[in-house]
Parts: structure tokens; sequence; C-alpha cells
């Protein structure tokens, strides 16, 4: 049977990555931001075990920047999330729940501090721009919002120092997790950050400008020929075992922080200005009904999780599943999914209803890595 076809036009934008995607054979892309991000080359198999143990380049431009700028920025970006910014210094990366009135997710993104009055938010796949503008223009904020020209390239995996080093100089090496530093290539100037979306480490690229795009690429992946460089992409295995969540699947605007398991990027009783905190405070005191868990679901391969699946207790519904993968490191299929307190106990034992049958399945409360 042919696959269909995706089709590209301006409404789902390339990035300046994509002809190098092209010419590494990408088999498979999705949608996220209006953009294309790469889902597979080789298979998601083989490049799960070479994440793992080499390094590659992953075009995640899709990772749109929200800039905030101006007199106002620092307000702004408090009244989107219950995190209380204001310990966050300049250079610092800050993983920020955005939440809406009632407290229910809007976005997950990665926010960067350049000073007082201007920052990045690098986010997942939601039209959080329109949410940003409306708040600055609802409550006459002084502050510039908007989507500037910057396509973010990760680099992933157990080699990225190595690599980042022979091409930004060995001072890469001295970022700390979740900082950034402004390095240069080729007389540009770019934020680079020790952060990305996978648990092999790396560092994100927040490269100023599509022309710039191209040479970097070809630096980096000539710099790690011996390195066994490669094209990748976020890999479906690598951050179910990590429990990495993706938003619009495993959470979305229904869910709160609490539930998503983010807590602890909660500061409800500090974070005084934050559209969803008296939403939030009412969540804190009586705390969730429902959690983000790990599991591994029995049996061989399950197929893939392309709708939720129903978690089963005794007959009752108790949750679902929303991510699942067999793993070939720990030979079982891990998903994530949302389950009653009831039931959420580490090694409790439920149903899942998969589309090939019911399986037995096990509640973790840490994930696999």
């Amino acid at each position: 049977m042919t696959a269909p076809i995706l089709s590209i036009s301006r409404r789902t934008r390339e990035t300046p990555f994509t002809s190098m995607n092209r010419d590494a054979a990408v088999k498979g892309y999705t949608v996220y931001n209006h953009m294309l991000l790469p889902t597979v080359f080789e298979s998601i198999e083989a490049d799960y075990h070479h994440l793992k143990r080499h390094v590659q380049l992953w075009d995640v431009a899709c990772e749109r920047q929200i800039e905030i700028r101006g007199p106002d920025a620092a307000r702004l970006m408090q009244m989107l999330t219950p995190r209380d910014l204001r310990g966050m210094t300049p250079g610092q990366c800050y993983y920020v729940p955005i939440v809406d009135e009632t407290g229910g997710m809007m976005n997950d993104p990665v926010a960067l501090k350049f000073s007082d009055d201007r920052f990045y938010i690098s986010i997942a796949d939601s039209d959080l721009l329109f949410w940003a503008k409306g708040l600055a223009y609802g409550f006459r904020l002084d502050v510039d919002v908007n989507e500037p020209d910057v396509f973010p390239l990760a680099v992933q995996g157990p080699q990225a120092d190595e690599l980042m080093a022979r091409v930004f100089g060995d001072q890469v090496r001295a970022i700390k997790f979740f900082r950034f530093s402004m390095l240069s290539f080729e007389g540009h100037e770019m934020p680079v950050a020790r952060s990305g979306y996978s648990k092999q480490g790396g560092f994100e690229i927040y490269v100023t400008g599509a022309e710039i795009a191209g040479p970097l690429w070809a630096r980096l992946m000539q710099a790690g020929e011996d390195l066994q460089v490669r094209a990748g992409c976020p890999n479906l295995i690598e951050r179910i075992e990590g429990r990495l969540l993706s938003y619009g699947n495993d959470m979305t605007r229904e869910n709160t922080p609490h539930e998503c398991g983010l807590g602890r990027f909660c500061d409800t009783q500090t974070a005084i200005g934050c559209v969803g905190r008296d939403a939030l405070l009412r969540v804190a005191s009586e705390g969730p009904v429902r959690q983000i868990r790990n599991f591994s679901i029995d049996g061989d391969a399950v197929p893939p999780c392309t709708a939720l699946w129903p978690v089963f207790a005794d007959g009752e519904r108790v949750g679902r599943i929303s991510s699942a993968v067999w793993s070939p490191d720990f030979k079982t299929n891990v998903s994530i999914g949302m389950i009653r307190m009831t039931h959420w106990k580490d090694g409790t034992r439920v149903e899942v209803e998969t589309p090939d049958g019911m399986r037995t399945a096990t509640v973790r409360e840490k994930s696999f890595t």
C-alpha cells in the first residue's frame, strides 16, 4: 500500500534545514507549529541506537521562538507561567509550564532570559504567540511580542560535547545544564544552550538567520565524521523511556501542570501575576486526582499508538495511554499515560485496551531511564 503524501505549502513550511534532511534520506515528517519536523531516518529503532551511542543533528526549527521584549517583558512572562521567575538570571533557561486562566496547560516550553526586558520562549506545538499577544494587548503592556527568524538546531548524543567543541571551541564545554552562552559562527552570534529533547545530553543552537543554516550544518557534519555524526530527530522510543512529554499528545489544555507531574515547576504561592494562579492554588491545596505515569505493557511489540488507549482495573476505566512503543533496551513496551490516584502507585497491575486486544501492564512511578 502506498503511503499518503504530505502536501507542502506556505501553511506547512519547510525549514532552512529541510534540504539537508532530504539529502540525509529522511523517511517521515510530522507537522509541528505549521512546520516540517522529521520523525525517522533509517528506522525508529536504528535511529534510537545511534542516538544513544553517537551524535546526531536535529532540525528542530519547528520549535518556534516567541520573543518578548520591552519594559514589561518580565511582567508578561510571569503572567504566562506559575513558575516564579524572579530568581531567573540572564543566560539561564527555565522549563516553564504555560497555563490559561483555568490552570490548563497551554504549552510547556523552555524560556531563555537575555535581560530583564528580553526573553525567548521556545515553544512546543501550539499557537502560543496569539495568547501572549492577547495578554499584552489586553493589559496594555509596554512590550513587543513577535516571532523572530530563529531556527533551533539540536546536537544530541554522548559525543555532542566533543563535536560542539570542534566547531565552537572548548568554551562550549563550560556551559552548564539549562544555561546558554552567546557564541559566534562565521560572524553570526547566536545563543547556544545545554538542553534538548532527549536524555542523552547535548545542545540547542538558536540559529539566527536562515542564511547561516547550511554552512553550520555542513561544518558540524564535517567535524563529526569520525564521531559517526548523522541527521536525526526526536526519537519516539527514547523520549517515552525518559518520560519526555509531548504537548498535544500526552497533555492538553484539559490538564493542569500537577496532573502532568510538573507541580515542582509551579510556585503558585509566590508567582504573583500568573493568570492561572487562583485556579492552581486550589489544585495545589487539593492535589490532583489523576497524574501522568510510565507504564510497561506486556507482550510483543504493540501497534502504533495513534489514539488514546483505555486503561482498566477490575473492569472499571481508570486511565488512558497516550504514547507507546517497543523498547529494545528494556525488552518491553514502554508507554506514557494518565491514571487515577487510586491506581497510580508503583507496581500496580492494570489492563490496557490496545488495537490488537487487551494487554496487562504495570504502572511505574519513575521513568525508565
